[in-house]
C-alpha cells in the first residue's frame, strides 16, 4: 500500500489567527476527541507488542525507547516515571532522545538526520537480543529511528514502532508495529498535539500493562512505588491502614521499617 503522510496534511480548520480563543479552545477539544478512537482501532497491535515485552522482560531483558523531538521525550517522560511508580530499576526502561539529554529541553539541529548516531546511543546501555526497542516517530520517516531499528534487526532485537502515519518507512523496518492514525494537525504539521497525545497513550498501556504483568503491582495499587515524597509516604501509609485494617499510625510505623508498602504487608503480623 501507498505511504500517506496524514501528519502533514493540511489541517481541517483555516484563518486560525481570526478565531477567538474560545474558539480555538473549543476546535482544538474537537480534534482531541478523535485521538483514544484512533488508539483503540490499534489495540491489536499494542497487545502483540505489550506482550513481547512482557517475555522479553520476564526473561531478564529490558525496554528501550528511542525518538527524536517530541516523540523522544514522550519516551524519556515514561520510562523516567517508571522506577518511582512501580520500584523498577532505572536500567530497566530506557529513553534515548536524538540530541542527547540538551533534547530534552531545546531543540538540536539536525540530529534527528543521522543514520549512525541511533545505534551508537543504543550501543551505550549494551543492548542485546534480550532487549526489545521501541521507535517511536510521528510521521514514521525519523532517519535517526529507522536506522536504529534496522541495525537492531541485524543484531536480532525485537523491534517495535510507534507510528501515526499509516505504513510509514518506520512501520516496515518495525516487526511489531503500531500505527494510530490521528490525521491532520489542527496546526498543520504541528505533531506534538494530537500525534503526541496518541503516543503518550500507548506508552502509558504498554508501560503500565507490562508492569502489572510483571507483578509491580497488587489489587490496584502501586504497592513498589519509591516512597520520595510526602505525598507517596503519605499515600503508602493509606495503602496499608486500607489493606492490613490498621491505624494510620500503625501503617506509618510499618513504612518506616519495612521501606515500601509490599514490603510492609508482607511481614505484617497481627
Amino acid at each position: 500500500m501507498a505511504f500517506i503522510k496524514t501528519t502533514e496534511q493540511d489541517s481541517k480548520h483555516h484563518h486560525l489567527e481570526k478565531m477567538e480563543i474560545k474558539e480555538l479552545l473549543y476546535h482544538i477539544n474537537t480534534e482531541d476527541k478523535t485521538v483514544p478512537l484512533a488508539v483503540e482501532k490499534a489495540l491489536p497491535q499494542i497487545e502483540i507488542l505489550t506482550d513481547t515485552i512482557v517475555q522479553k522482560l520476564k526473561k531478564g531483558g529490558r525496554l528501550f525507547y528511542i525518538g527524536a523531538g517530541t516523540s523522544g521525550r514522550l519516551g524519556v517522560v515514561d520510562a523516567s516515571e517508571c522506577p518511582p511508580t512501580f520500584g523498577v530499576s532505572p536500567g530497566l526502561v530506557v529513553g534515548i532522545i536524538a540530541g542527547g539529554d540538551l533534547a530534552i529541553r531545546e531543540a538540536v539541529e539536525f540530529a534527528e538526520d543521522s543514520k549512525e548516531q541511533g545505534w551508537v546511543d543504543l550501543q551505550t546501555h549494551a543492548v542485546s537480543a534480550q532487549d526489545v526497542v521501541i521507535g517511536i516517530a510521528a510521521s514514521g520517516t525519523t532517519p535517526y529511528v529507522i536506522a536504529a531499528l534496522e541495525k537492531c534487526n541485524e543484531n536480532n532485537i525485537s523491534t517495535g514502532c510507534i507510528a501515526c502515519n499509516k505504513n510509514s518507512p518506520l512501520a516496515t523496518v518495525s516487526q511489531f508495529p503500531v500505527e494510530v492514525v490521528v490525521g491532520p494537525e489542527f496546526v498543520t504539521g504541528s505533531s506534538r498535539m494530537k500525534a503526541g497525545t496518541a503516543q503518550k497513550l500507548v506508552l502509558n498501556m504498554i508501560s503500565t500493562a507490562t508492569m502489572i504483568q510483571l507483578g509491580k503491582v497488587k489489587g490496584n495499587k502501586m504497592v513498589d512505588m519509591q516512597l520520595s515524597n510526602n505525598k507517596l509516604v503519605a499515600r503508602g501509609q493509606k495503602m496499608l491502614a486500607e489493606e492490613l485494617h490498621i491505624a494510620l499510625d500503625e501503617a506509618s510505623i510499618l513504612l518506616e521499617k519495612h521501606g515500601t508498602v509490599r514490603n510492609s504487608i508482607k511481614n505484617y503480623k497481627k
